[in-house]
């Protein structure tokens, strides 16, 4: 368990920021520069999101956190889209809790939201488990890949 209470991750512990104020438990978001809920997946994203800064070298002005879209209707929210240095969105990320299996039904609501962005990369993950698979649109086949691209290859055509 961590300072905070949460557990531990399957993640580099860049130091992120909690506090306790009146509101509850509380990280901080560095892309939306805010206090947010201490939630079990916010802890996931904030982890995963540092990870992607310190260790991917994404740069932060290039991810976008809870991304609005709009699938069949109905508003939704990409826990974390990618974007290259042009702009154009590259990785979806979808962040789920700690306790929360990483299943098949997560790829699917990855892979859904991917019909509005159209992006190269899937990643999803628990904290403890992430997975990462690079979509061939044209081919229509997706792969599975060991170890999650720096930004350089996730940009790569």
């Amino acid at each position: 368990m961590s300072d905070s209470g949460s557990p531990a991750l399957a993640l580099p512990d860049h130091g992120v920021k909690t506090r306790h104020g009146a509101d509850g438990d509380q990280i901080f978001d560095p892309i939306r520069r805010k206090w947010v809920a201490l939630l079990p997946e916010e802890w996931v994203r904030q982890h995963f999101i540092n990870h992607l800064i310190h260790d991917r070298n994404c740069p932060a002005s290039l991810i976008a956190v809870e991304r609005r879209l709009t699938l069949n209707g109905l508003s939704k929210r990409a826990d974390i889209l990618v974007h290259a240095a042009d702009g154009r969105p590259v990785a979806i990320v979808e962040c789920k809790a700690p306790g929360v299996a990483v299943a098949q039904t997560v790829f699917e609501q990855a892979a859904r939201y991917n019909t509005v962005f159209k992006v190269k990369w899937l990643i999803v993950t628990n904290g403890m488990r992430h997975y990462c698979c690079r979509i061939d649109h044209s081919k229509g086949s997706v792969e599975f890949v060991v170890e999650i691209p720096d930004h350089a290859g996730l940009c790569a055509p």
